[in-house]
């Protein structure tokens, strides 16, 4: 009997004593994942399982639904994601067609209109708020200077401030699907548009029946990542408004800290929870597409 069988029916007989077996190749494979297993419990289990157990109460539902600016705050989050989605959507569609135009100008664009993207989003939504500033803002001290007159207090009327903070996401974000469906774009064979082309067929109908076909489901799957993105935006509303005038502008990814201020941390989780209606049907429809 060779050393190597010995060794082998050591192993088992072992094994058959413990119960079960290990082999090296899977000792070391849980010794590398173990450091990220406990970060992952550490940084994100713990934090969810202790939100969710803050947040049991069912009376904290009750006095939520009460309060007249958690209303507010559900509708201000539908009509953000129904607005600045649709609006961020189509206009990264037909920006995709711009910018693959071959000229040395759209490149040069391209490249620019990528920076909102790609640089942080403190000091960029800062600066807006304070070039929107009534007094001393840049914007109303060149309306002052143009046309005589002071100018609207920008971020003090709630729908103004709501939809400014519209624009900011949109703005913010707008390259990044840009990208997206440009790249759906130019995975298009050209023969096929120069072939329509050959037939007669005009922007219009290349557009039709060319490219929309080809990047419908790529522009629903980037529809539904951007509702959960924009769900959970914090920086738009946040640094823009900070909620206010008078908490009119809060959505459910600001709202928490609104009950933060005011001390009450099991008001806050509930907020946060009541955001599961939205998330979870778009989880579900995100995952059972991505599994086709």
């Amino acid at each position: 009997m060779t050393a190597s069988t010995v060794e082998d029916t050591t192993r088992r007989e072992a094994s058959r004593r413990v119960g079960f077996s290990i082999s090296a190749k899977q000792a070391w494979g849980l010794l590398f994942v173990a450091p990220y297993m406990a970060v992952f419990v550490l940084f994100v289990v713990f934090p969810v399982s202790y939100s969710f157990w803050l947040a049991r109460d069912p009376q904290l539902y009750v006095e939520l639904a009460k309060d007249p600016i958690f209303l507010r705050t559900a509708i201000n989050t539908l009509v953000f994601l129904l607005v600045a989605i649709n609006v961020k959507m189509v206009l990264a569609l037909f920006l995709s067609g711009f910018f693959t135009h071959p000229r040395w100008w759209v490149k040069i664009t391209a490249a620019l209109f990528v920076l909102p993207w790609a640089v942080p989003s403190i000091p960029t939504i800062l600066s807006i708020r304070f070039m929107l500033n009534p007094e001393w803002g840049v914007i109303n001290q060149l309306i002052f200077k143009l046309t005589m007159d002071d100018g609207p207090n920008w971020l003090n009327d709630p729908t103004l401030a709501m939809a400014l903070s519209m624009v900011v996401h949109i703005w913010k974000s707008l390259p990044f699907w840009t990208l997206i469906l440009l790249a759906g774009r130019l995975a298009i064979p050209q023969e096929i548009y120069e072939a329509a082309s050959v037939d007669g067929a005009g922007a219009w109908h290349r557009f039709r029946y060319i490219t929309w076909p080809s990047i419908s489901m790529l522009y629903v799957t980037c529809t539904l990542l951007s509702m959960l993105f924009t769900l959970g935006d914090f920086n738009s509303v946040y640094l823009l408004t900070g909620g206010g005038p008078a908490d009119l502008t809060h959505v459910l990814a600001t709202l928490g800290i609104r009950y933060l201020r005011l001390d009450q941390l099991n008001m806050a989780m509930a907020s946060i929870v009541c955001a599961m209606p939205f998330v979870l049907p778009l989880v579900f429809f995100m995952m059972k597409r991505l599994s086709r």
